[in-house]
């Protein structure tokens, strides 16, 4: 073990957890320490289990290596603490259903595992039903919190503005609901978007455009700029991946998105690497907050009637 012990508070909830982080990811645990504190929405997995995960202000985790990692994350102990290329501070508090690898930095002491399950059902509760945001601190142990998104910058004038106002929209939206997802999930669409008026198809697509945006196209140029992919490849990428959704997702109502994305592209072809790497690590914070809050947004409960069926009923039925 490293000695080094993060609390992570839910204040509207009056809990706090105490993990230690240990050696097993080293540079994913640094990166983690010291972008300590911060505060951010606290999701849950919809359809992985008893997991709990928020998008980390860590510019650096869309593209950091793991040295160790778990073949199958249902496999942790209950209390592991992981960080992800996705971005993401992850704690596995139950039973976890979906099989991927992922990248353990530390563990929640035995003595929090109670709270951190009453945290677990708090949280559901919020995301599938209530809607009522729930912030998560995470702090170093005994320090005070606080709060802060990280500026890049960019020696391009154009790219350098693009930087500041995407990271200030980043800081407005990054605790409180967006204004936009907001008037969208409550039926205001000036679009029209909706065939028949209908709002939850809308709904149902901007999410389905907007995580993989963050996760996997600009994830995904971050880990390619960093790991040497020649820039007119890179400015190509760019262009397949961002532009079509980007546009799609300002017609549903997301305008600041596009007109960030129209702004990177006019400046595309002048960017060195530098600075194309600081505005796309700057764009994926910026579009996995919004993934973030539409997660929680979405009326998840509108299929409350929809359940598994046991899987020997399942059997029988195929």
């Amino acid at each position: 073990m490293s000695g080094r012990h993060v609390e992570i508070a839910w204040p509207d909830l009056g809990i706090t957890v105490t993990a230690e982080l240990d050696d097993r990811n080293t540079v994913l645990a640094d990166a983690l320490w010291e972008a300590l504190p911060y505060q951010s929405l606290q999701g849950h997995a919809l359809v992985a289990g008893q997991h709990l995960y928020h998008v980390a202000p860590i510019h650096s985790l869309l593209h950091l290596s793991a040295t160790y990692r778990l073949a199958d994350r249902r496999e942790a102990p209950d209390g592991t603490v992981f960080c992800s290329a996705l971005q993401h501070l992850g704690i596995k508090y139950g039973t976890l259903t979906e099989p991927m690898p992922a990248s353990p930095v530390g563990q929640v002491r035995p003595q929090d595992m109670p709270a951190l399950r009453e945290v677990g059902r708090a949280v559901w509760d919020a995301v599938y039903s209530t809607k009522k945001p729930l912030l998560v601190e995470v702090r170093r142990a005994g320090m005070a919190g606080g709060h802060r998104i990280p500026r890049l910058t960019a020696a391009d004038p154009d790219a350098d503005l693009l930087l500041r106002d995407v990271h200030a929209e980043t800081e407005r939206i990054w605790l409180s609901e967006p204004a936009e997802l907001g008037d969208l999930h409550r039926g205001w669409i000036p679009s029209g978007a909706g065939t028949f008026e209908t709002v939850l198809p809308t709904l149902l697509f901007v999410n389905g455009e907007t995580r993989p945006l963050g996760y996997a196209s600009y994830g995904g140029l971050v880990r390619a700029v960093v790991g040497g992919m020649p820039m007119d490849s890179l400015r190509q990428m760019t262009r397949l991946l961002v532009g079509v959704p980007a546009e799609f997702l300002g017609y549903c109502g997301l305008e600041k998105l596009w007109a960030f994305t129209q702004r990177f592209l006019s400046c595309l072809d002048r960017l060195e690497r530098d600075d194309f790497l600081a505005v796309v690590s700057q764009m994926a914070l910026y579009v996995n907050c919004l993934g973030g809050w539409n997660l929680h947004l979405f009326p998840w409960d509108a299929g409350d009637h929809l359940r598994q069926l046991p899987l020997t009923e399942a059997g029988q039925r195929s």
